[in-house]
């Protein structure tokens, strides 16, 4: 019986051979289907990351006002810089767009 671990990998591999044979027909270079996988990588993994961190830092934030109102603007910017890791991955997606 297979571990639910492997299952995912699996999909993979399938996804990355089909996107190469599909590639393959139609001309552009598997070096351009990997750059778009990158992208989709960077958008996604640096989500996940700022997803995280929104939770935990709003998290703290929100304990944080309303034992003390004044430190609004402080926990704002704590949240605002956990949401700049996203914006961070989607420059690097754009940056690695193929074309």
């Amino acid at each position: 019986m297979m571990k639910a671990r492997t299952l995912p990998i699996i999909f993979l591999v399938v996804f990355l051979v089909a996107t190469m044979v599909a590639y393959a027909q139609e001309g552009p270079t598997t070096g351009a289907g990997l750059q778009g996988l990158g992208s989709g990588l960077a958008v996604g993994l640096a989500g996940l990351g700022a997803g995280i961190a929104v939770g935990r830092i709003g998290a703290a934030a929100m304990s944080v006002i309303a034992e003390k109102p004044e430190l609004f603007g402080r926990g704002l910017v704590y949240v605002a810089l956990g949401e700049g890791i996203a914006i961070y991955g989607l420059l690097i997606a754009i940056l690695l767009v193929p074309g």
